[in-house]
């Protein structure tokens, strides 16, 4: 009995785990569609108010019984784990493709760890160490190619993308170290509450959103890709993760970081992006890097 339900769980772990890895991997191409249409700001701010709307029968039941530090550190966990990296990822893709943006979007995991060990007093390992090394190669080759294929001129809109990375860090080091009662539903949906006002407000009075909605050719499709940014991307796709960790391993779950970019390749080849030599070299070193950097043994 309990065999079967090891084997029912594992089976269910690798579906959990394709979706995963198909839902975030086509984030960024969904990102280069909207922004067609709309701002990196409009786009930021209606994949937020999309996912902490759709997360409101979860997050007003929970606001019951939190302390001052609980609220203190979900307000950060909404702004550095969603807000923020929401109008970072748009701001990086208007220079930036799909594709490339979903590799760089792999070093989360030893940006975990680096920030880790700066900030909360986390132990860096010798592997993690090797890992951070190869893959910030990776990084500054993808940073320094050229359309043509040679080195020498910097692409600083991926620095866009690492900041979101960072953002990223931060907020699962506040959520491994600072939360203990809470569960990680409760802490996804009531952070993206917490910031929801906030996006909403600018949203809706400091954009030309409601005017583009009505009056710009395509809007709607553009519309439909942000929400489903939003709604399955950040809300269901965060809820699916964390109960993939409950039936599988950390290190298991996370592996959808290296199936990411290759979801987001394929889909910027599909789009007509192209990548050259130099940049398939910094795709290996990346994502070599932080299998290394992540490996548990």
């Amino acid at each position: 009995m309990e065999r079967d339900i090891q084997k029912e769980n594992a089976l269910k772990a690798w579906g959990f785990l394709i979706i995963l890895a198909l839902v975030w991997g086509s984030s960024f191409i969904l990102i280069k569609k909207s922004l067609l249409v709309f701002s990196p700001g409009e786009v930021g701010a209606f994949r937020i108010v999309a996912a902490g709307m759709v997360l409101l029968p979860l997050s007003l039941p929970r606001l019951r019984g939190l302390n001052r530090r609980q609220v203190t550190n979900l307000i950060i966990v909404g702004a550095v784990g969603s807000f923020i990296p929401a109008f970072l990822f748009a701001k990086a893709q208007t220079q930036l493709s799909s594709s490339l943006t979903g590799v760089f979007n792999a070093m989360t995991p030893l940006f975990v760890v680096l920030i880790g060990a700066l900030f909360f007093q986390a132990r860096i390992t010798r592997r993690n160490a090797i890992g951070l090394f190869i893959a910030f190669l990776g990084v500054l080759t993808l940073l320094f190619v050229k359309e043509g294929g040679s080195l020498g001129e910097l692409n600083a809109y991926a620095f866009f993308v690492l900041a979101a990375c960072a953002c990223y860090g931060i907020n699962l080091n506040i959520i491994k170290y600072r939360f203990v009662a809470l569960k990680p539903v409760a802490i996804t949906a009531i952070s993206l509450l917490f910031v929801l006002p906030a996006a909403a407000l600018y949203l809706f009075a400091f954009t030309n959103f409601s005017f583009k909605v009505t009056h710009v050719e395509g809007a709607l499709p553009a519309l439909g890709y942000i929400a489903t940014l939003g709604i399955v991307g950040t809300a269901l796709a965060l809820i699916l993760f964390n109960v993939m960790v409950k039936i599988a391993t950390p290190v298991f779950a996370s592996s959808v970081t290296y199936l990411i970019p290759i979801v987001a390749i394929l889909w910027g080849l599909w789009d007509g992006e192209v990548l050259l030599l130099g940049h398939y070299l910094g795709i290996a070193a990346v994502i070599i890097g932080v299998y290394i950097g992540n490996r548990k043994r």
